[in-house]
């Protein structure tokens, strides 16, 4: 089961004119609920965000690996296939997950992919990579 939940988080932002515009953020917390996750979020928010906000929803992100950069300041989410070979038929078995990596640019992002999963037992195909609408990561407590 995956702990990662990704939390939208909907207020009014002043922009880089001075205008008020109303902006919805994606944010990952590592959680082991729904509810520890939306407070998580609400804890962080409130230093964060001057007035009121919401958290329209929150979903549960079933990732197989996160390989964090501190050096990165974007999230990349990464498909990548499994593949393994079914003995009884002799064909090829491929398992589609969902991976992030944190990186300054998706070259950077496919390079810590393949630095991250070069010690893997199980061969593997990168499908794709695209840059993900989340913009933090926040761990448990005592996590950190």
């Amino acid at each position: 089961m995956s702990n990662y939940f990704d939390c939208k988080v909907s207020y009014e932002k002043v922009m880089e004119n001075g205008l008020e515009k109303k902006v919805v953020e994606h944010y990952l917390v590592f959680a082991f609920s729904f509810t520890e996750a939306e407070a998580k979020i609400v804890e962080e928010m409130k230093t964060r965000i001057r007035g009121d906000f919401s958290v329209p929803s929150i979903r549960r992100m079933n990732l197989a690996e996160f390989f964090l950069n501190e050096l990165g300041d974007r999230y990349y989410q990464a498909k990548v296939n499994f593949i393994s070979l079914d003995e009884k038929s002799g064909s090829e078995k491929r398992k589609a997950v969902q991976m992030l990596v944190q990186a300054c640019d998706i070259k950077e992002a496919l390079s810590l992919l393949e630095t991250g999963m070069k010690d893997s037992m199980t061969d593997y195909s990168v499908i794709s990579i695209k840059e993900s609408q989340i913009l933090d990561f926040f761990m448990r407590k005592d996590e950190d």
